[in-house]
């Protein structure tokens, strides 16, 4: 009995410090270290901190997430049920770029502690998944990032099977990304921030922080998106450090004069599958040429910032975000810009950087850059920060159909996201639909993220189609509506198609031999006017004319053996929901 009174106190009064911290901010510590301190916060502050497993890794290891609350609402259902707002925040989703969980770790204990944010844990839940690439975390060595200062050794950017998680949130095909989204979708967070650090070139400015809504999504939550990052701004301004409001990547290679763009990504980062999911979706990148100490800093005032903002506001954003889920719950958000692009239009900036010298190199014979972080220096750039929608689609009146073929493994990418579907309980017979038949279609290459991806070219048209039992109908009327465009729109950029899912049905299976095509193309010649006109136009194209397979496909394609589904995307839409659908998720 003593025994064990004298560990509570030893572990009361354990300081929660980690490696970094008791080192000088000079190393990170393993993993081991975050599942000790999962133990450890939560006998430390009884009732204000939760750690839980919510997935397992490749190799084995527990995914963990902590939630503190100063007033113990620390599940997804109990901050529902409160109407409480979620502040959700990610470090080592690259794990060589660890700057969020040593920075999370030492806010979060202060703040419980008292000592940093008071009050703000009366407003908001934090919620925060140390390591999200946990496997990545642990090949741990020196050299995993050679254009970054510190720590002495981190982890490193891909998963064990390989996987950038930062190009995975919509084909989710990384096992850690599955439970990552049930786990952020079951909290509904108001916000998502993604801590990373940059590569790129030398310069002054120590953080860049991109937030959406604020230039694109849903107009209700832009205005306030747009003040939270002026205030935000500000108060990093006021201490000290040099934010940017744009990735610091320039438009070209590494030619400071080419000048920089506000850009809005496609959802497949994080911060832009959050404004997709119309929540507020934030990128911090730290700057990879600071000292370790500087950018954890910095990772941590941009963090007090975003929570002292989101506690203050988060009633009022909690009812605009409620007014912008019941326009698309009602089927009003229809309208989805699949894409984004800058327009030409450019204005001056000065931007922070250091003298440098761009010549060629005798080694490679492309220019090379050197810079001197002795002589900084102030650069006046173009800026590109005007929008214009490259891509736009209509969401169906009804929603999307997707038969039985692919039901299965399209329902657990649904459920993964949080979305709604059913499915037929009993066949249907032919039904208007509108079916998608790609005119062209081109695979990429190479392998990318361990897929083929796929571009078509084509449109939507009305046909009639029989409905087996067991096709799920995904209704297009829910809160996430925009993302069911960029996951079914063909012509998307991270659509299933275009992620290289349904490539079997772009291959063509089955063939005609030439001997059999030969004589039935004179036959069709012979008989039918239309044929024979299309084929004369044809001609005219001199590509075509020379070319012998393009000239037997011609017929080949009129004969009756002809596969019709070739180049038919398995996925239809539909105005109105079919009859005889089962209860859904």
């Amino acid at each position: 009995m003593l025994l064990s009174a004298l560990l509570a106190l030893t572990l009361h009064q354990t300081p929660l410090t980690t490696v970094a911290e008791q080192s000088g901010w000079l190393r990170t510590g393993r993993y081991a270290e975050v599942e000790a301190l999962c133990r450890a916060f939560p006998k430390r502050y009884p009732g204000k901190v939760r750690c839980d497993s919510f997935g397992t890794t490749p190799e084995g290891r527990p995914m963990l997430v902590f939630a503190a609350s100063a007033d113990g609402t620390l599940t997804p259902a109990a901050a529902a049920k409160k109407g409480r707002p979620v502040v959700f925040f990610q470090g080592g989703i690259h794990s060589g770029e660890i700057d969020g969980k040593d920075a999370g770790f030492w806010l979060l204990r202060d703040m419980l502690d008292g000592k940093a944010l008071p009050g703000v844990l009366q407003g908001v839940t934090a919620v925060f998944v140390p390591v999200f690439n946990v496997d990545g975390h642990e090949r741990f060595g020196p050299n995993n990032r050679p254009n970054q200062v510190g720590p002495e050794e981190m982890g490193w950017r891909v998963t064990a099977q390989g996987f950038n998680l930062n190009r995975d949130y919509v084909k989710a095909d990384a096992p850690e990304m599955g439970a990552l989204l049930t786990l952020q979708h079951a909290w509904d967070p108001l916000v998502a921030i993604d801590l990373h650090v940059t590569d790129g070139a030398q310069f002054e400015h120590d953080v860049s922080v991109q937030l959406e809504p604020q230039k694109t999504g849903p107009e209700p939550l832009r205005a306030p998106g747009e003040k939270l990052r002026q205030e935000l701004f500000t108060s990093l301004e006021a201490q000290g450090h040099l934010p940017l409001p744009f990735y610091p990547s320039f438009r070209e290679g590494d030619d400071p004069r080419s000048g920089v763009s506000y850009g809005v990504a496609p959802p497949r980062f994080s911060n832009a599958y959050w404004m997709v999911n119309r929540r507020y979706g934030v990128l911090v990148e730290t700057h990879s040429w600071k000292p370790y100490a500087h950018r954890v800093a910095t990772t941590r005032h941009v963090l007090e910032g975003l929570l002292r903002l989101f506690a203050r506001d988060g009633q009022a954003l909690m009812k605009a975000r409620a007014a912008v889920d019941a326009e698309a719950e009602a089927g009003k958000a229809r309208e989805v810009v699949l894409a984004w692009e800058n327009t030409d239009k450019s204005r001056p900036i000065d931007f922070r950087g250091y003298a440098y010298e761009r010549s060629p190199s005798d080694l490679s014979q492309q220019p090379w850059i050197r810079y001197d972080t002795t002589r900084p220096q102030v650069w006046t750039i173009p800026y590109f920060e005007e929008l214009r929608p490259a891509l736009t689609t209509t969401l169906p009146a009804g929603g999307y159909l997707v038969p039985p073929a692919h039901a299965e493994w399209v329902a657990r990418k649904l459920t993964v996201h949080g979305l709604r579907f059913q499915r037929l309980g009993q066949a249907l017979p032919p039904t208007g639909v509108e079916v998608f038949r790609a005119t062209e279609a081109s695979f990429r290459p190479g392998s990318y993220e361990g897929r083929q991806p796929l571009s078509v070219k084509g449109q939507w048209t009305k046909e009639s189609w029989p409905l087996p039992a067991g096709t799920l109908y995904v209704p297009a009327a829910q809160k996430s509506a925009p993302l069911l465009a960029h996951l079914f729109e063909p012509l998307a950029p991270d659509s299933l198609l275009a992620w290289g899912f349904f490539n079997n049905h772009f291959e063509q299976k089955e063939y005609i031999e030439d001997y059999v095509v030969e004589p039935f193309a004179r036959e069709l010649l012979a008989k039918d006017p239309a044929v024979k006109a299309a084929w004369e136009e044809r001609l005219k194209d001199k590509a075509f004319a020379a070319d012998a397979r393009a000239r037997l496909r011609f017929f080949a394609e009129r004969h009756p053996a002809w596969d019709s589904r070739l180049n038919l995307y398995p996925v239809f839409r539909t105005d109105s929901a079919p009859t005889g659908l089962k209860p859904g998720r």
